[in-house]
Order: C-alpha cells, then structure tokens, then sequence
C-alpha cells in the first residue's frame, strides 16, 4: 500500500440498522505529543456522553511519547486507542480515521489542535438547521506553540447559514482548516477520502465537498489551529514542497469546476500563493537565515507565477541575503 493513494480511498458505509452516536471525534496523531493533552481535555470538557459522541485517538506509530497511556489517563476510559503498526503517513491515517468512525459526523482533530467550549453544539445546531449541508465550519484561530493568538481568520460571512458561491471561493484559496469543519460520514462515503498530497490535501477535499454538497458556517470562532515548526507543513516549508503541492491541488481542483470558470480561479490561485511563497520566504529568513531554503521558496513562487510585482520582491530578498553575507 503506497503511503500517498492517488485517487480517493474508499470510505466504507455503515450498516443502516446499527446504533450510532452523533459524533465521531477522530484525532489522527503522529509526534505531537506536546499537544495532545490540550486536544483530548478541549473535547472531555464539552461534557457530550459517551453514546452521542465516539471520542478516538488514532496513532500513526508515534516515537516522541507513549500516547496509550497518555490518552488512558486523560481518558480514564472514555477516549479510544489505535495505533498503526507501522507508520503510515498522514493520508493513510486519515482513511484509517474516517473508516473507523461510526458517528454520522466525523470531526478530525488533529493532535496539536483544539476547540473551544460550545463548538460540538453550534456545528450541531447548523446541521440540524441546514439538513441539506454536507459539511459545516466554524471562523477559527490561529495560534502558536504557546495558545498565544496569531491571527484570527477573516469571517466569511456575518451571520450563520449556507454559505453563497462557496465553492468559487474556496476554489480560489484555502479558507478553512480541519480543526474547524466537520463533515457527515455519508458524504465522505461518496467521495471518498484525503489523496495525492500532503499539503493541502484539505483544500482539496473541501472543494471536493463544496461541488457537490452546500456547505454551513457560522462566525463564532470556536477552533484553534496551531502553527509550529513541527508540524506536517512546517516541515516542508524549507524545501518549498508545500509550494508544489499547492500547484497540485490547483490542477485538482480545476476538475471540480464549471469549465467556464476554470482558468480565472487557476490565475487567481497561482498568484495568491505565488505571493504567499515569497512572505514565507521573507519570513523564514529572517527567523533562521537559511539561504538554501530561502532560495527554494523563491524558486517555486516563481514557478507558480510571475509579475514584475513578484519579480520585484524576490530581488529584495536575494538583496537582503547578499547583505547578510557582505556583512559577515
């Protein structure tokens, strides 16, 4: 079995007759273990009983802690364990989440994030509000390694409902996390699973979803994704792999649109990200002066779009890394 699968996997349904609970948090965890004691308690403390709410830690053959006994006794019984046998990748483990869960809503939690109080009721509330939804999301906040606020994400819209042109939008960017959404088994049983990249494999899915299902939101922020450099995606920032994988979730998203709007959505796509590559770029420079990797994220933003916009910025850096090294 290939770690990366290159079309959806299979996500098998449930039997109709089998007693389900509402919920089914799934929390895929690989070294993270730093973390994971804030994401476990953010769900115990919503106080959601067992038999509505399937509570499982799914952990791909991590090395930094014992996650069994952590999740034993922040648990004391309530949250289950499995552990693959052998380390897997983040796809597979998520397949590995999804047919697990028995929940008709399946919630990914991934290990280093959490939520807030009220957040299992409000996404809820929505689905019962908007039975049409196929999937419902929260405004979220980005925090770093100490809960210490970041940013809080723009709202999308004011007040609660089904979101309007929903699927041009997040066809543009990345505009929700998997900390904030979750979505009906069912129509993860449709669709299938996570694929094809590591990096915005997410931003895929929600397109996927977005093409098919309307989608619910409310503006409470109720989520918290963590940024650190441990991460899936800090790691693959210093090589600019995010940034090709990026350029491969575009190419797969443009299936998911009408034809008539595909090239716009793409140009728009390549030069918001080709402009991000370079702040992270400008970024990592200055927080450790890796001129390799600064290079790297130069590269690929190129690659994705130019501009003399663009061109300009990435004169500035190779100028600023000129300097460093004038100066050493």
């Amino acid at each position: 079995m290939t770690r990366i699968p290159m079309s959806p996997p299979i996500i098998q349904p449930l039997p109709i007759s089998r007693e389900r609970p509402l919920w089914s948090v799934m929390i895929p965890v690989y070294n993270c273990g730093a973390f994971l004691k804030e994401a476990l308690e953010s769900v115990l403390a919503q106080e959601i009983p067992e038999r509505q709410m399937q509570m499982e830690v799914v952990d791909d053959a991590s090395t930094d802690i014992d996650v069994q006994q952590l999740v034993q006794e922040i648990g004391k019984g309530r949250i289950s364990y499995y552990r693959q046998a052998e380390n897997v990748g983040s796809l597979r483990n998520f397949e590995t989440c999804l047919n697990r869960a028995n929940g008709h809503l399946v919630h990914l939690l991934h290990g280093d994030d959490y939520v807030g109080i009220g957040y299992y009721s409000q996404i809820a509330q929505l689905f019962d509000q908007y039975p049409e939804a196929g999937a419902a999301f929260c405004r979220y906040r980005c925090v770093n390694e100490k809960g210490e606020k970041v940013y809080d994400k723009t709202p999308e819209r004011t007040t609660e409902g089904i979101l309007n042109n929903w699927l041009l939008k997040i066809s543009e960017r990345q505009q929700a996390q998997y900390v904030a959404m979750t979505v009906r088994r069912t129509v993860y049983e449709q669709l299938g699973g996570f694929y094809a990249l590591e990096y915005g494999e997410d931003w895929e899915m929600w397109v996927r979803i977005a093409s098919r299902f309307p989608v619910a939101y409310t503006p409470r922020t109720l989520a918290f994704y963590r940024e650190h450099a441990h991460s899936i995606s800090g790691s693959r920032f210093s090589s600019g792999q995010h940034l090709q994988d990026l350029a491969t979730a575009m190419r797969l998203i443009q299936q998911h649109l009408p034809e008539k709007h595909r090239r716009h959505i793409l140009k728009k796509s390549q030069r918001y990200y080709a402009g991000y590559g370079l702040k992270v770029a400008r970024k990592l420079w200055r927080r450790v002066p890796n001129q390799s990797a600064t290079v790297a994220q130069i590269r690929q933003s190129l690659q994705l779009y130019q501009s003399p916009m663009l061109y300009l910025l990435s004169l500035k850096l190779h100028a600023m890394m000129l300097l460093k090294r004038l100066w050493n």
